[in-house]
């Protein structure tokens, strides 16, 4: 019996990389996922393409975002089975060079925005005994230069993971986390602003420092993420996952 079939999901940042990876995944097992983004041409790709997959072109940082959000899934299905907070912000940037608007961005986009769209969706998770799954990164747990403004997020996001999974038990919510190294997306180039000269050193440096040699690419994460929806993994909640080729203990 396929235990995805006719539950609905969430996944924010759907219309490319981890999110999208995730969002096929989900919907080849019978699932509906409402994908979210700010670009739509890539969005409206994957709703014609993927049969199960609908859009919604929203910024998640919108005051609007996390009601928008949620109320198109309740439309469409009528229920919510678990969300995907994917979406996210980064940024590669010495102290000396930081800025309040900077730091506020990033934590708007990293933290505020999966904070109220859980709030949002929690009512409906309630009902479903539903799943929610939070994305951090190697480096929430791991120090590194010029990563400690996108590394605070992640760990805030790790933080607010146990905290949840805590304060949701009772209810029947699991939460959990997981935590990608270097994915081959457009993280880099969008995302961090890197030129294409500084995204080609970063690149070269990573795979030298991941011990199974190779940066990943987002089919290697969407499993992760499948895997603590799944309502037969009903007994895991709390936990942050690193699906990063061993960058974590290297």
């Amino acid at each position: 019996m396929n235990r995805f079939a006719d539950k609905a999901y969430i996944i924010t940042g759907g219309g490319a990389g981890i999110g999208l990876a995730t969002a096929k995944l989900l919907a080849t097992q019978g699932a509906n996922v409402l994908i979210t983004g700010r670009r739509e041409e890539p969005l409206r790709a994957a709703e014609r393409e993927v049969p199960g997959v609908a859009a919604l072109v929203i910024d998640a940082t919108a005051e609007d975002a996390p009601e928008r959000t949620v109320k198109t899934a309740i439309d469409r299905w009528g229920r919510l089975d678990g969300l995907v907070n994917n979406a996210g912000g980064g940024v590669v940037q010495p102290l000396v060079d930081a800025t309040a608007n900077g730091i506020a961005d990033l934590l708007q986009i990293n933290v505020s925005a999966p904070v109220l769209l859980a709030a949002a969706s929690l009512p409906y998770l309630v009902q479903s005994k539903g799943a929610i799954v939070n994305l951090s990164s190697t480096f929430g747990s791991k120090a590194a230069a010029h990563l400690g403004l996108y590394g605070a997020s992640k760990a805030a996001i790790e933080h607010l993971t146990r905290c949840w999974a805590l304060e949701l038990a009772g209810q029947g919510v699991r939460v959990n986390a997981v935590a990608p190294g270097p994915v081959e997306t457009a993280f880099l180039r969008e995302r961090m602003k890197l030129t294409a000269e500084q995204e080609a050193a970063v690149k070269q440096q990573e795979a030298k420092t991941i011990p199974l040699g190779r940066r990943g690419v987002p089919d290697d994460v969407a499993p992760s993420i499948v895997h603590l929806l799944d309502p037969a993994n009903a007994w895991i909640t709390g936990q942050v996952f690193g699906v990063d080729g061993g960058l974590v203990i290297s």
